[in-house]
């Protein structure tokens, strides 16, 4: 048996930071009408306010091109921005903005010849620093005149993404330094109050020596934007580069530990000095298709990193807000293991319903005593208007013991008799992957058995006894449940 006991006369604001903004799949697929409906879903829904993606520059976009004669002679490098201008109009038409990725390099200007993922973005350095910076001028310029300095300047420029990773960019750290300085510095010529920022890294890496570059070269930098995942933990603890550190290991250890994410948030906020932090990745697990995403422990563990977190980032974006998601190829099957909150055809995982509760919390945070401190379980108390609001999960990491448990939480109001609503995520609750198995696990489902997933991954009220100003419930493993006590402040 576990006890809670709310301490109503110590609070703290709860800042919805998880909503800043969500990750998607590169550039290109936001012209898709699927892709957008779901996107739109996820806004008005579960509130995200920035949505971010890679691939902005790549050749598929025809952002930038080199033109030729009959002869073969350069005619000069030519701008098309109607691609983005179309995906930043219907982004501000449903009260979305852009995180900025600049990134990867037009073929055109590249030194190299590195491709990422199908869909071909170049991961090289540009063959000509002038080349670059024009574009990056040319970009900015355009997005001014076309949307109004008092509308780009809410948004957010990140130069490159995880230039730590050889598959990401081929260059040094002193390359993407270098790469950083006259990117910013082409932004800044259009307007200083733009928003720059890196280096975007993963492992929460090269945070001290980004910052110390730009502060002894007088270089602008706006925010510090970094990725984790629960799976980088052996090597952000080992401290070594990336490449070293496969050199010594054959392989990543996937073992870690439970709360890690909220270790690593310490750290790289203290590295981040008083830099605005923006973890613009992130999610459960770095590991696509291993099955932890679609079903109720991504629920939990998100649940606890949000809880965790509170107070320690400016803003953290999920990755990613669909399996629309083309990163190695679109994989088949409805519940394939994806990153998304959504399956490909919109079906809500558990995940995306603790989103939704998240969503639904009020500002205002009050301290919570536990008689086990040490357990899986744990209570998250939070005064929205008159009501109170319980987030009440059970989560370990994979290998590690977890068991179900018997809570009382303790309202401090023996005379309280009265109905509260719950709401549960669990492997029978908010869960239609178990309603797809159920159904034999198809790789394609039609119209019918879409509609019953969806009515299967819904969050369904039940009501519950407050007896003697105490609610009891048996919580089972991987599980999240969500009480409302209505005018329990009146």
């Amino acid at each position: 048996m576990i006890n809670f006991e709310i301490n109503f006369k110590e609070t703290h604001e709860f800042k919805h930071y998880w909503q800043m903004c969500v990750g998607s799949s590169h550039a290109y697929t936001a012209l898709r009408a699927d892709y957008r409906e779901q996107l739109k879903k996820v806004h008005d829904e579960l509130g995200f306010k920035y949505v971010r993606f890679h691939g902005l520059f790549d050749d598929e976009m025809s952002v930038c091109t080199e033109t030729f004669d009959f002869d073969g002679n350069s005619q000069g490098i030519i701008y098309n921005f109607t691609n983005i201008d179309n995906i930043i109009d219907f982004l501000l038409e449903i009260n979305m903005k852009p995180f900025l990725e600049l990134g990867f390099m037009p073929n055109c200007l590249a030194s190299g010849k590195g491709q990422v993922f199908p869909y071909g973005g170049n991961n090289s350095m540009p063959k000509s620093d002038s080349q670059w910076q024009e574009l990056i001028l040319q970009f900015t310029k355009h997005l001014v005149e076309r949307y109004g300095l008092s509308e780009v300047k809410s948004w957010f420029f990140e130069v490159w993404n995880e230039p730590n990773l050889p598959l990401f960019f081929s260059g040094s750290q002193e390359d993407y330094f270098h790469l950083y300085e006259i990117t910013v510095n082409s932004i800044k010529k259009v307007s200083p109050e733009l928003k720059v920022g890196g280096p975007a890294t993963s492992f929460n890496s090269w945070i001290p020596e980004f910052i110390e570059f730009c502060e002894n070269n007088s270089v602008p930098l706006d925010f510090v934007s970094t990725h984790h995942y629960p799976t980088d933990d052996p090597l952000w603890k080992s401290g070594m580069d990336i490449e070293e550190y496969f050199k010594q290991n054959q392989g990543i250890d996937t073992k870690y530990p439970r709360g890690v994410l909220k270790k690593m948030t310490l750290e790289t906020k203290k590295q981040a000095k008083n830099y605005p932090l923006y973890y613009t990745e992130w999610n459960v697990s770095a590991e696509l298709g291993d099955g932890i995403h679609d079903g109720p422990y991504a629920a939990a563990m998100v649940a606890k990193t949000l809880v965790d977190n509170d107070g320690l980032v400016d803003g953290y974006s999920y990755w990613t807000f669909s399996d629309i998601f083309e990163e190695q190829y679109q994989k088949p099957g409805v519940f394939h293991g994806g990153f998304g909150l959504q399956t490909y055809q919109g079906i809500e995982k558990p995940v995306y319903r603790i989103f939704e509760i998240f969503h639904e919390l009020g500002n205002e945070r009050l301290m919570v005593e536990s008689s086990a401190s040490d357990s899986t379980v744990e209570l998250l108390a939070v005064k929205k208007d008159s009501n109170l609001q319980l987030v009440l999960y059970n989560h370990n990491v994979p290998g590690e013991p977890i068991s179900e448990y018997n809570v009382t939480i303790d309202l401090n109001n023996a005379n309280l008799n009265k109905e509260c609503f719950v709401k549960i995520i669990d492997e029978t609750h908010a869960n239609a992957k178990k309603s797809w198995i159920d159904l034999g696990s198809p790789e394609y489902v039609n119209f019918n058995q879409i509609k019953e997933l969806h009515a299967a991954s819904e969050l369904q009220s039940e009501k519950v006894k407050i007896t003697n100003g105490k609610i009891n419930f048996h919580i089972k493993s991987h599980s999240c449940i969500y009480i409302t006590i209505n005018n329990f402040f009146n």
